[in-house]
């Protein structure tokens, strides 16, 4: 936070230096003609950043520590990159927020009233305030002052934000492994929601003596001999809330870690070196003229859905269809006798979903060959988020099968089928998204045509439905008997913590860099932009 607080105070600094450049620039330019002057000194008056002379679509970024545009800018994740981070921030600050709260709950005379139990989640909220606000406004700069200040204090935020990560992460599974906890008998009592017995009666099989189908008692590390456990958090109105809530919020910490950690990589990575006087000013003055060859006004907003409405239409009835779904999921499992049927349910539809998105995929990497293909966009934020997000798939799909594979189960074939079908489909699906993003129309009759289009728009709406299901049924660990029988709680409730926060992610930033192809990959500009 003083490392941000120290970038803003630059910014006020720089934007008051930058208050008679400014001025200076409109007098020098009124020479010329009055009517450019009158246009040229309107802009710069509304501009906010560092850098003079600079037209006004480029000065709607505030940058600080001398931050200066180039001839070739980076950016720093898409508008609905930067949406989605202010998403998850405000599901991070709830969350920082509702903990926050329980430290009023806490009894003074016990070991449980710590002031940090306060202090940690204070800070963390307004630690992802701050951070929020500055990732959302500066997505355009270049550093070319205090490089060495700006290199540790940006590598410092991206640790921080790993920090925060982690923490989350272990305190989260600590306390859904202590919900098990039995303090009477020292043990971990797993009772199954799956009807084992049911189901191996209906296959006209025995239940093996070594495994009863009823719970396990488990004897959890570290909580052998005398040992007290103090659950301060999760107690009385608003630990109880916390619990319900935490396990739709904690993912919202993790993803918004993911996006601030690998936006802030990126600027760490752009560190530049100070741009000479004359090279700076020649940019600025070319910017000027391209924005008078190019004036857009700021409030109008077109959106063109040629080619995409069967797309868009098929789509919403797989999503309602999935939400349908996951109804009937949670109407089903919450019954004894219907909980084996809401799992084959919710895996049958989520191997129909695989199946489409798969096939719609391989089909969208025929269509988008037909467009031009670029190799120099620089899309290196996109490309680590996306394919750091899928190892969670990875994650997720290796450690079902392998506990579909080894259980002792015989009616385990449909998990196994849908798991693989998972690791198909987000590897068919990414390879999609990096061809296709690189990819533009360069003729007309393409631009016409649009080919492709109605399979960006439909895998751009399934990846919804599939986030849908991997936030609401895929996220608790217990709602996965057979894994959970076969890896323990422990195992499987940190496989399911780790994995399950990368998978929604993945499903998240699909869905917006599909919006960014469909946005872009159809639209040719002039040849001056």
């Amino acid at each position: 936070m003083v490392f941000l607080l120290y970038m803003y105070a630059a910014l006020v600094r720089d934007r008051s230096r930058s208050a008679a450049d400014t001025t200076v620039v409109a007098k020098t330019d009124s020479s010329s003609s009055p009517s450019e002057s009158d246009s040229c000194s309107s802009r710069t008056e509304r501009s906010t950043v560092t850098a003079p002379h600079v037209p006004p679509q480029f000065t709607g970024k505030r940058l600080s520590l001398g931050f200066a545009l180039s001839n070739k800018t980076h950016h720093y994740g898409s508008f609905y990159l930067r949406m989605g981070a202010v998403a998850f921030g405000i599901g991070s600050m709830i969350y920082s927020g509702l903990e926050f709260g329980q430290y009023w709950e806490l009894e003074r005379n016990t070991n449980c009233h710590n002031v940090l139990l306060a202090l940690t989640p204070a800070t963390r909220m307004a630690f992802i305030f701050i951070q929020m606000y500055f990732i959302f406004l500066n997505n355009e700069m270049k550093v070319y002052k205090h490089k060495i200040v700006a290199r540790f204090g940006l590598m410092h935020m991206v640790g921080t934000n790993l920090s925060v990560w982690l923490n989350v992460l272990v305190q989260e599974t600590k306390h859904e492994i202590l919900t098990f906890y039995d303090p009477e008998n020292k043990t971990i009592g797993l009772s199954h929601r799956l009807a084992f017995q049911k189901a191996f009666a209906s296959l006209g099989t025995e239940v093996p003596p070594s495994h009863p189908a009823a719970a396990h008692l488990r004897v959890p590390r570290g909580l052998k001999g005398p040992h007290h456990i103090f659950e301060c958090r999760r107690t009385n109105i608003m630990g109880s809330l916390v619990q319900d809530a935490s396990p739709f919020l904690f993912p919202c910490t993790i993803e918004y870690s993911l996006i601030c950690a690998a936006i802030l990589y990126v600027m760490w990575k752009n560190i530049s070196k100070y741009p000479s006087k004359d090279v700076a000013a020649a940019i600025a003055k070319a910017r000027i003229l391209e924005g008078l060859a190019y004036k857009k006004s700021p409030h109008l907003y077109s959106v063109d859905c040629a080619r995409a409405h069967k797309g868009l239409f098929f789509g919403i009835l797989v999503l309602v269809l999935t939400i349908i779904s996951l109804i009937l999921f949670f109407v089903l499992v919450s019954r004894k006798e219907y909980a084996t049927l809401a799992v084959v349910e919710v895996n049958v539809c989520e191997l129909a979903l695989y199946a489409m998105t798969t096939f719609a995929s391989l089909a969208g990497m025929v269509c988008v060959r037909k467009l031009k293909y670029d190799g120099n966009r620089n899309l290196e934020l996109d490309n680590i988020l996306l394919v750091g997000a899928q190892t969670g798939m990875f994650i997720y799909g290796t450690f079902t099968i392998i506990g579909g594979h080894f259980t002792i189960e015989k009616n385990t074939i449909l998990i196994l089928i849908t798991a693989l079908s998972s690791l198909v489909q987000t590897t068919c699906q990414t390879m999609f998204i990096l061809d296709a993003s690189r990819r533009s129309a360069k003729t007309p009759e393409q631009l016409r045509k649009k080919p492709g289009r109605e399979i960006v728009t439909f895998l751009l709406v399934t990846n919804l439905a599939m986030w849908a299901i991997n936030t609401l049924e895929k996220s608790r660990a217990e709602s996965h008997p057979v894994q959970l029988h076969f890896y323990g709680l422990w195992a499987w409730t940190i496989i399911t913590h780790v994995s399950m926060p990368l998978a929604i992610f993945y499903r998240f930033h699909s869905t917006v860099c599909l919006c960014e192809i469909w946005k872009r990959a159809y639209k040719m500009k002039p040849a001056y932009m």
